[in-house]
Order: C-alpha cells, then structure tokens, then sequence
C-alpha cells in the first residue's frame, strides 16, 4: 500500500505503472497547507482520468476536526470516479468512526466506498477492539507508527520493540472483525536491511501487507508477503495429503514429519490462493 502525494502530478501518474496492490492518494501529512487545495483538484483530476487498472486506490482525507477536511469528502462526492476507500485518520474512538461515516454520507459521497482508519494515536490503540467493529463500512486498519512513535516517546528500533503490542493488537482487533491491516511505514529509504526486516517482521506478526513512502520499497514488501516457491510446494503437499488422509476417514496425517489437521489445510488454500491472485495479476 503505496502513499502517493496528492500534491505531486508525477507521482500519482507514475503510480498507474508501479507494482503495488494498493494506492493512497494522500490529501494530509504529505501536503502542506498551502497546497491543500491544489492537491485535492489532482486527485480527483486523477480518479477521473482513471488508468489505475487492478489497484485499489484510497483517498486518505485531513482529520476530520480540521478546516479542509469538508472540502475532500465534496471533491470525492462530486468526482466523476469514486475512489474505492477513504482513509481517516487521527481517531481515536468508536464514535469518531461513525461520525466520520455519517459526515462522508452527508457529504454526497458513495455509500459504497470503503471507510479505512488509521491506528496512530494511544488513545485508538487501547480503543482499537471496539473501533474495529465500529461500522459495518469499515474495511481495514493502517498503522501510523510516526504518530505513534511522536505521541508515545518510543523510538524506531530495529526491533520494532515499542511497537509490538500496538502492533499485536491492530492484528487481533482486525482478525476478529474480518478487516484487513496494514502495517506500517518504514521510514529509512536507504537502509534496505531494516525495510526487509520489516516486511518480514510484519508478515510474521500476521499483517496483510506494508504501507510505504517510496516506489523502490514496493520489491522488499512484495516479496515479503507473497508466499514462496517453497511455501507454494509445501502447502499443496499438504493439501494432498489431507485429502488422501480423508479418503481413508482419518481426520489427521502426518506429511513430511509434520502433523496436519484441517486447520493447517484452510492455511495451506490461503496460502495458494494468494499465490494464484499474485500471478494472475502479474499477467
């Protein structure tokens, strides 16, 4: 999930060529104030002139106790191509969720965009169970570990200790609402080192996928949540051998020393069905 500057026309003509599943048109932290307003007229000149093929293109609009935050949901609501996700971010509670879904509403946008939230304040890690389940338009969460790390003194580690129990509880909170969760940015675009370790590490941790600042981020994090060559083998071994297993009405077999039951089975069609929506939309 690929954050592109509304305020930058070659950045989000660039996106309609850039391997990333997801993009978010961003109308806040990247854009300074006095480009507000000329960020917002791309963006909407941008869903409108379309050619963003396959990816999901979200709209991330300014907090919504701001002054230019009216003025985003009325450019989404009469542009001609509605984005597919609106990203709010700084909340906090259950009830700021729906306020932001009812000022979206009243606002003329579609009712059929998705509503995303952004997780980077200590008061919405704490709340983060009941926001997840705060409206059935809510369609998943993305981690704001700057805010976080701004808010609460923890300090971008390698080891991303700080953040760990933030991190756990976006995942469990997402998992439990059926939400997909988006882990967050990792901000040195030089060290390659510690962006893989951190795909890796968020993949582990049960994310979907990584939100990046910069193009040359999109093959460490690709490739991170993509499953392997060998992931791929081993998971239609598995099935296989389930499959044999229950045809002589056994409910567990052992495949290559390891026990499977139906839950590794469910994992292992997962596993190959993400591997089968990669290639087809590498085609």
């Amino acid at each position: 999930m690929l954050y592109m500057p509304g305020s930058n026309p070659r950045a989000l003509d660039k996106a309609r060529s850039l391997p990333a599943d997801s993009l978010i048109l961003d109308l806040e932290d990247s854009v300074s104030p006095d480009a507000k307003q000329q960020a917002r007229e791309q963006v909407v000149a941008a869903l409108e002139e379309g050619g963003y093929g396959h990816r999901e293109i979200i709209v991330r609009i300014n907090v919504m106790d701001g002054e230019w935050v009216a003025d985003d949901l009325a450019a989404i609501a009469n542009s001609k191509a509605r984005p597919d996700g609106i990203l709010v971010p700084k909340v906090s509670t259950a009830l700021e969720v729906e306020q932001a879904v009812a000022t979206a509403d009243m606002a003329g946008c579609d009712t059929g965009i998705d509503i995303w939230i952004m997780a980077e304040t200590p008061q919405c890690i704490l709340n983060i169970g009941e926001l997840a389940s705060a409206h059935p338009r809510l369609k998943g969460i993305v981690l704001g570990t700057s805010d976080l790390a701004k808010d609460t003194r923890v300090r971008h580690t390698p080891d991303r200790m700080g953040f760990i129990a933030a991190l756990n509880l976006c995942v469990y909170a997402a998992r439990a609402n059926g939400l997909d969760v988006i882990d967050g940015v990792q901000l040195d675009l030089d060290d390659e080192a510690a962006l893989e370790a951190s795909c890796i590490q968020g993949r582990d941790l049960g994310f979907d996928g990584k939100s990046l600042i910069h193009p040359k981020q999109l093959a460490a994090a690709n490739k991170a949540f993509a499953p392997s060559d060998a992931e791929i083998a081993t998971a239609r071994e598995l099935i296989a051998g389930f499959e044999q297993a229950e045809a002589q009405g056994k409910g567990v077999v052992v495949v290559n020393g390891r026990l499977v039951e139906a839950l590794h089975v469910e994992e292992a069609q997962r596993c190959l069905a993400l591997a089968d929506a990669i290639a087809s939309l590498e085609a």
